[in-house]
């Protein structure tokens, strides 16, 4: 039975019931806030809704109470600043890259949090289905802010001359590679940026391979699990 850092029952208990959809709707609202950005400046309010959905995943996904606290006091600030960009209607690249850092380092960090989780559950439910997904997404956006990163720092466009770095190209490009659907309208322009694109390539056959793989194979029918 899972229980290390639950908020209780009562009127707090739907949250631990549909916890994953909670995160996996947050995803999908930061997902859509990149998708319909049409520069490659990640606004703030973006960056404030991607902070708040690492701290429900961090939540969610029961980490060490004492690695919670510092992760809460470290978005706590990285929101402050946010809300105070966010207002006094800051511009800048060094700011651009900075909230597109921060975005990256989260994105990092929220994958890496669900599948500690659910490889240490033994339970294999439909929260490990949404878990998967969520993690999946969230592996997509990292290397979608990678991309972005270097796009801010490097003087020629990711993709080539004549092309346009914009958050939006950005994201369809991570998530048609890390899918292998490859389209071809968007080719990655340097080393630097290919190499990234077959490292995104791996990682997400890898991930379909391991983590999809356990959710068949180790499937739990609802009429014949244990509750936790």
């Amino acid at each position: 039975m899972e229980t290390t850092g639950k908020v209780g029952a009562g009127h707090f208990a739907w949250f631990w019931r549909f916890k994953y959809w909670i995160v996996l709707t947050l995803i999908v609202v930061s997902y859509v806030l990149c998708a319909y950005q049409v520069t490659p400046n990640l606004s703030a309010v973006t960056l404030l809704v991607q902070l708040v959905t690492v701290a429900a995943i961090l939540q969610v996904t029961e980490v060490p109470p004492l690695v919670l606290r510092v992760a809460h006091i470290v978005l706590s600030v990285a929101a402050a600043a946010s809300i105070v960009v966010w207002f006094a209607g800051l511009q800048g690249r060094g700011l651009y890259v900075v909230l597109s850092g921060s975005a990256m380092l989260a994105y990092f960090v929220a994958p890496v949090a669900i599948l500690r989780h659910q490889f240490t559950r033994p339970k294999i439910d439909v929260q490990t289905l949404l878990a998967a997904i969520s993690a999946y997404v969230l592996v997509g956006m990292f290397f979608t802010f990678l991309y972005n990163f270097i796009a801010l720092v490097t003087p020629t466009p990711i993709f080539g001359p004549g092309t346009e770095d914009t958050l939006t190209s950005q994201l369809f490009f991570s998530f048609s590679t890390l899918t292998t659907t490859g389209y071809g309208n968007l080719v990655p322009s340097g080393e630097t940026v290919q190499s990234i694109a077959i490292a995104e390539a791996i990682t997400g056959q890898l991930f379909l391979v391991i983590a999809v793989a356990r959710v068949v194979t180790g499937w739990v029918p609802r009429s014949r699990a244990r509750p936790e």
